[in-house]
């Protein structure tokens, strides 16, 4: 994946942390906070894009899994 695409997702994916921080949703981006990178930074490198990519998507994901278990037996939906 070339540098320029990577900036991009790391944008549309911060533009979906931001939607679950304004909606109130109970999202831990506690690991891609300590990474101190915004996708507005290009001139950062771009493993540590990849890397905030990667770290987002993980931390995005396992809130979501978290959200669709159920109370009483723990099970996951199927999608």
């Amino acid at each position: 994946m070339k540098k320029e695409e990577l900036v991009h997702l790391h944008f549309l994916l911060a533009q979906l942390k931001k939607y679950c921080e304004e909606t109130g949703l109970d999202c831990n981006f506690t690991k891609y906070n300590e990474l101190d990178i915004s996708p507005f930074q290009v001139h950062r490198s771009k493993e540590e894009h990849k890397q905030a990519v990667f770290v987002l998507g993980t931390e995005l994901v396992a809130s979501m899994v978290a959200k669709t278990r159920f109370p009483e037996n723990k099970e996951t939906l199927s999608v």
